[in-house]
């Protein structure tokens, strides 16, 4: 997606705030540009997946790409084992990664480790699940749940997917995968490649950069304070802001900058300037 946007807008800087697995849909946001310095804040957003659970097996990849290996017959599970069982893992969790995922291992990705047949394992990591809602479950011998996720970075559905079919004693895997939303931005208001035929299409859909960020205070520069904070020097604002991460915009509302407040000068400090 980058290369091809590159390539039809002309941009010298064009980037993304967070892959999709090979099998998942959805939600991609694309910054171009200096927005793409914004990408480290927009891993703050959470997301939200919509995810398809098979029960029974497991994979070597965590979802159905790879190789089935048969666990145990899912036919006795029910929708209130699965919802309980999903909602154990709701909140700040530890979480091992797939073998197959961009993780580094002694500096080297895993996957890559992974398809060379070394036996890989990468080390849990912390993760945040904001919520996990079982929203349709069909039983059987091939039972699968339909579940609605919204977590924090890092988290992979994968992992979930295959930790649920571990607690519940019988395997599983990740099947269907759609990023229903990343932050503010839903599947409502994307727009697919194929509808971006020229640069003149592409800078139609931009979105005010701001978009992608969390909740900031806001402070609004004058003329002259907007050129002093894109030289990178701080400026006196009013009222004064709070603590925290703080965003300034210029008289015309665009972004100008982000930083934070030096309470003893009492004043904005740019950090990351937009050209």
């Amino acid at each position: 997606m980058v290369r091809r946007l590159r390539s039809l807008t002309g941009a010298h800087k064009v980037g993304h705030a967070g892959t999709l697995d090979p099998l998942a849909t959805g939600v991609l946001p694309i910054l171009f540009e200096s927005a793409t310095r914004l990408a480290d804040f927009a891993h703050l957003l959470p997301k939200t997946y919509l995810a398809e659970i098979r029960f029974g097996a497991r994979t070597n990849t965590d979802d159905a790409e790879g190789a089935l290996e048969p666990v145990a017959d899912p036919s006795s599970l029910d929708r209130d084992a699965v919802a309980s069982g999903l909602a154990g893992f709701v909140g700040r969790i530890e979480q091992r990664p797939p073998a197959f995922s961009a993780v580094k291992i002694d500096g080297q990705r895993s996957y890559k480790l992974a398809r060379a047949g070394e036996d890989v394992a990468p080390e849990a990591r912390e993760v945040v699940i904001e919520s996990a809602r079982l929203l349709d479950f069909e039983p059987g011998g091939r039972a699968v749940a339909q579940v609605e996720v919204v977590c924090g970075s890092g988290t992979y559905l994968r992992a979930l997917a295959r930790d649920l079919g571990e607690r519940l004693a019988v395997g599983g895997y990740l099947g269907r995968l759609v990023r229903s939303a990343y932050g503010p931005l839903s599947l409502a208001g994307a727009v697919s490649l194929s509808e971006l035929t020229d640069a003149a299409a592409v800078e139609e859909r931009l979105l005010a950069p701001e978009s992608i960020l969390p909740e900031m205070e806001r402070v609004r520069l004058s003329l002259d304070q907007e050129a002093l904070v894109r030289q990178g020097r701080a400026v006196r604002v009013f009222p004064e802001p709070g603590e925290g991460p703080l965003r300034a915009h210029a008289e015309d509302g665009r972004l100008v900058a982000l930083g934070h407040a030096d309470p003893l000068r009492r004043t904005f400090v740019p950090e990351k300037v937009l050209v």
